[in-house]
């Protein structure tokens, strides 16, 4: 497809609804756990496999498509094709397994895999069509991620129904995904991925300002995945502290706004990065999600409308600055290094998010829900740190045109 308007409008619009229906898979067995835990005993360490083994997968495909330069030898279309049919098929799977089983997190580790070919691979192809608007292109992919995660919690908010719907529901959009990926076109400004090294890892670490940017998305995902991870538990056990087992909106459905604000804010800290700065736009969502951090507990058994005010301002806030962190090193690495750099960046980070998806179990049974997520503010309040020093450095001024 030639690189015309239309082609370009068609195609973001194509790669949008196809990211939106395979992320849908990254927390479909999520949304099932409220209807499970009413048929089977679930321990706290269990729940948090579920998502914890996706991280772990995400990890390990982004590491194997770095190394075996998966992009650069395959259509970036083929591969996300591909790698939303085995989420489908992986997701799918878990409909037909018991409630609890010993297979589910095998299989949600595959699946996790899978999204290196399809998150990844889809802010690839955004970005071959960027016009001076990198940081809005991956904030809308961003931010379709963040809608699709969101799903299948609208899924389980149908009161009633089968805790394996919305498992079935995100298999489908998966499937769908493949379906309408071979109508993406690639822009313009298709980059040639270099081969994977190991030497280039080290120099994201070498170079301050890619440092930076990388202490930043760091703390940034200490908090994000696990907010995302237990956000839903909190609000079924503080509607159930209020209103007992007749809430005035169904835990899910709340659950889903929540998480589902968070693609206005992708779009909004895309559209306000280019314009202002990504070191200013990237620290005010920190210092807000972090102080949502900190005060959502002070909701818990108060009323729905005040629970769901502060989670829906955690959700814009959290998901934010996310795609401006990889804007961020796209513009602070030299053309050839951007893949290993993103790389590193990304599998550190989701690497971390095991460690506060875990922790979150132990902080509600020392602290209580009241406190508990106080502990994923320790990861805004690093990443301002680093952001609002970089913003300092001259470094700052190759970014998003010389806007800090």
């Amino acid at each position: 497809m030639s690189a015309t308007g239309a082609g370009r409008t068609s195609s973001l619009a194509i790669l949008l609804v196809c990211q939106v229906a395979a992320m849908s898979c990254w927390f479909a067995s999520n949304a099932s756990i409220a209807s499970i835990r009413a048929q089977e005993a679930m321990s706290p360490f269990y729940e948090a496999l579920l998502t914890s083994s996706v991280q772990a997968g995400f990890v390990v495909g982004a590491f194997f498509s770095a190394l075996f330069a998966l992009p650069d030898r395959i259509d970036l279309r083929h591969l996300f094709r591909s790698s939303a049919l085995v989420a489908a098929t992986c997701t799918g799977a878990l409909a037909l397994l018991p409630p609890v089983s010993d297979f589910a997190p095998p299989l949600r580790f595959v699946a996790g895999m899978s999204f290196a070919g399809v998150y990844p691979v889809g802010m690839a192809l955004a970005a071959t069509w960027a016009r001076k608007d990198l940081g809005l292109l991956i904030g809308l992919l961003v931010g379709s991620l963040t809608l699709g995660s969101a799903l299948p919690h609208l899924a389980a908010s149908f009161g009633g129904l089968d805790w394996r719907l919305p498992c079935i529901v995100a298999s489908g959009g998966a499937f769908l995904a493949a379906l309408l990926a071979g109508w993406i076109g690639i822009g313009p400004n298709a980059p040639v991925v270099p081969k994977f090294k190991w030497s280039n890892i080290m120099i994201g670490w070498r170079s301050r300002p890619l440092r930076l940017v990388n202490f930043g998305y760091f703390g940034h995902m200490w908090e994000l995945y696990a907010m995302w991870a237990w956000i839903g538990a909190f609000v079924a056990a503080s509607f159930r502290a209020r209103y007992g087992e007749h809430p005035p909106l169904h835990p899910a459905l709340a659950t889903f706004f929540i998480i589902a604000s968070g693609a206005f804010g992708a779009l909004l800290g895309g559209f306000l990065a280019d314009r202002l700065g990504r070191t200013l736009v990237t620290s005010l969502a920190m210092a807000v999600s972090g102080l949502c951090a900190v005060s959502i507990g002070l909701t818990f058994g108060g009323s729905a409308a005040w629970v769901l005010f502060v989670g829906i301002l955690w959700g814009v806030s959290v998901i934010a600055d996310s795609a401006q962190f990889s804007a961020s090193v796209v513009e602070l690495s030299e053309a050839n290094l951007r893949g290993a750099m993103l790389t590193a960046q990304t599998c550190i980070g989701f690497l971390l998010t095991l460690a506060s998806i875990h922790l979150m179990p132990y902080a509600v049974d020392l602290l209580s829900w009241r406190y508990a997520f106080c502990i994923l503010a320790l990861g805004p309040l690093c990443g301002v740190g680093a952001m609002l020093t970089l913003r300092a450095s001259p470094e700052a001024e190759r970014m998003a045109g010389g806007r800090r």
